[in-house]
């Protein structure tokens, strides 16, 4: 028992003393944590892209809507305006869902028909050709509130870093909201 222990006490001091591997330890601990950050890095840089373009698509398609207040529009061309502006979205068309309606400013409160609900209506991935939510156009002098929702996947692996974070909606895809609230202008 005890040429046991000294054999293996030799054996331990001659791998202590060696040092051929020692930078691939370092690689090998480092790597994940720089790989994770880089690309968690990319990741937001798509996401903020992709909501500061959902945020320009529906800014004008506002400018469109509320200039042209004698033709009335809907939802399909309001969402082809907005994926035509926006650019960059991947199936614009079938990712992004609308809400529009009118607000009366002379009854605020609970009650009144102005309440607009917090959640927003977004994209059902099994059922994208679900209709609006709300989606009615304005008369002349009145307040409307726009707000588009748009789903959408993780660039890279959707399970590490943000993508990880972000796959909290429906089949790991993420949310974008973008709102707007205009006057529609008079005749």
């Amino acid at each position: 028992m005890a040429f046991g222990f000294k054999s293996l006490g030799r054996a331990l001091r001659r791998f202590r003393k060696k040092d051929d591997g020692g930078p691939t330890v370092e690689f090998v601990l480092l790597f994940m944590p720089v790989l994770v950050i880089s690309m968690t890095g990319f990741e937001l840089g798509l996401l903020m892209t992709r909501h500061v373009m959902l945020e320009r698509g529906l800014d004008m398609a506002v400018r469109e809507v509320r200039i042209n207040t004698g033709r009335s529009i809907n939802e399909t061309q309001f969402k082809t305006m907005v994926c035509n502006s926006a650019g960059i979205l991947p199936n614009c068309m079938q990712n992004v869902r609308l809400e529009m309606r009118p607000i009366d400013l002379r009854y605020p409160g609970v009650d009144s028909s102005n309440e607009i609900p917090r959640a927003a209506s977004c994209t059902d991935v099994n059922n994208p050709f679900e209709p609006a939510r709300n989606f009615s156009n304005g008369t002349a002098n009145e307040m409307m509130i726009v707000r588009v929702c748009g789903v959408f996947k993780p660039m890279l692996i959707p399970g590490m870093g943000v993508g990880y974070q972000l796959n909290q909606g429906e089949q790991g895809r993420y949310r974008l909201v973008s709102t707007s609230a205009f006057v529609m202008e008079p005749v």
